[in-house]
């Protein structure tokens, strides 16, 4: 009896993965290359990140989620993703669903203090280095390599 047969009746069906768009906003700081990173609705630091848009590319999109997110009102994004990788999308309820993140980066040439999000996230502009101790998410580190 090969494993298939075993298993017949009992079909795991894994979902494909759903699309997500993040931003990977830097800068020029006096001591180099700078990240701009937002906290999570658990207190977590993320890169600005959503789904895809309706009319927008996703590289556009990712622009619009560092809007929103982080009050990047004016940047220069990458044409394509600087890092792609699979991970895991938590929602607030528990549930969890499978993701494909693209990442695209962001030059940021302005930022403002009031944004759709303000009251709800933190941001904070930090190096390379401390951002790759500070993200959790291990292909957002690696994101970090290409910029």
């Amino acid at each position: 009896m090969s494993i298939t047969e075993k298993f017949e009746d009992h079909v795991i069906v894994t979902p494909e993965p759903r699309v997500q768009v993040a931003a990977l906003c830097h800068r020029k700081g006096a001591k180099g290359r700078e990240v701009l990173l937002v906290t999570s609705s658990r207190g977590r630091w993320i890169l600005p990140k959503g789904w895809p848009i309706d009319g927008l590319s996703d590289g556009d999109a990712a622009l619009q989620e560092a809007w929103e997110e982080a009050g990047v009102r004016e940047g220069r994004v990458t044409p394509k993703p600087i890092a792609k990788f699979d991970g895991v999308k938590r929602f607030d309820s528990g549930e969890e669903i499978p993701a494909r993140v693209r990442v695209y980066g962001v030059k940021v040439r302005q930022l403002v203090r009031k944004f759709p999000e303000y009251k709800r996230r933190e941001r904070r502009w930090v190096s390379l280095a401390k951002a790759a101790k500070l993200l959790t998410e291990k292909g957002y580190v690696k994101a970090l390599r290409a910029i």
